[in-house]
């Protein structure tokens, strides 16, 4: 795929200067079929990069078609379960010589989501609270949330090495910072996934940071995805698209200064 000017996409209220370079950077997403995941990779598609959007379906979800069908020379969707270190590195061995200049950490799990039926489903919130945990959603949770970025990293820093930019992203949440005032005792899984997350990624910072290769955790804001429906129009929320764009534009900026940093969507640091 190829950019053929210099141009500028807005979305929502923020603006990204997109300059094209001789060939398309490329971009791998986990966790791509739905949400912040999908916004990321509509975004990029229309920018002009080659996208690798991943999902754990059996198929090609639908959400994901269209996108396939619009930019069928530089979106291709693969499954990868973050969750299973054999098809993570399976995908990494089937993606060998492909260069990612920016590999976006996205895929997560907040809730129980066993019985619903649809992507706009929330799920049941009330297993993360002292006295009635479920202890094998929490296995769940950090396996995805936590061990899942670190696998999906350690699988990929070749390609990662290979690429351009050498940009590594985790998505993350001001829910697991621990000098924030807590609303109340709900979440412990996903809070303390998020905690562990910050500290594991910033630790990967460290290790690569000779090497050149960047690493960002990004709180994408409260954002209304289709899940969180019920938030919109509340105080301190954001739109999927506004809050993807600030990102990218995050993303685009970050320089090896930034390394290692916890910043919001808007740019400015997220509380540790």
């Amino acid at each position: 795929m190829r950019r053929t000017s210099i141009g500028l996409l807005a979305l929502g209220t923020l603006t990204v200067w997109a300059a094209p370079p001789a060939v398309a950077d490329t971009v791998l997403i986990t966790g791509a079929n739905s949400g912040l995941g999908l916004e990321f990779a509509k975004q990029y598609a229309e920018l002009g990069w080659d996208v690798i959007a991943t999902h754990r379906r059996s198929e090609v979800p639908e959400t994901l078609a269209p996108l396939l069908a619009e930019h069928p020379d530089s979106v291709r969707v693969e499954r990868m379960d973050v969750a299973s270190i054999a098809e993570v590195e399976a995908l990494a061995a089937k993606l060998d010589g492909i260069a990612i200049d920016v590999l976006i950490n996205n895929a997560g799990v907040y809730s129980d989501r066993s019985e619903c039926g649809t992507e706009s489903c929330t799920g049941a919130y009330d297993t993360q609270t002292f006295g009635n945990i479920d202890f094998a959603l929490f296995d769940t949770i950090m396996a995805v949330n936590v061990r899942g970025p670190l696998v999906v990293s350690e699988s990929f820093i070749e390609h990662v090495r290979a690429g351009k930019q050498k940009k590594i992203i985790a998505i993350s949440s001001t829910n697991g910072s621990v000098s924030a005032p807590l609303p109340g005792p709900q979440g412990i899984a996903y809070r303390s996934s998020k905690a562990a997350l910050n500290r594991a990624m910033q630790l990967v910072a460290v290790k690569v940071k000779e090497e050149g290769v960047l690493v960002l955790m990004l709180h994408p804001g409260t954002v209304v995805t289709e899940r969180l429906e019920r938030n919109r129009g509340l105080p301190g929320t954001v739109e999927t698209a506004p809050s993807v764009t600030g990102m990218i534009k995050v993303i685009a900026d970050a320089t090896m200064d930034d390394t290692g940093k916890f910043l919001q969507y808007d740019g400015t640091t997220a509380p540790w």
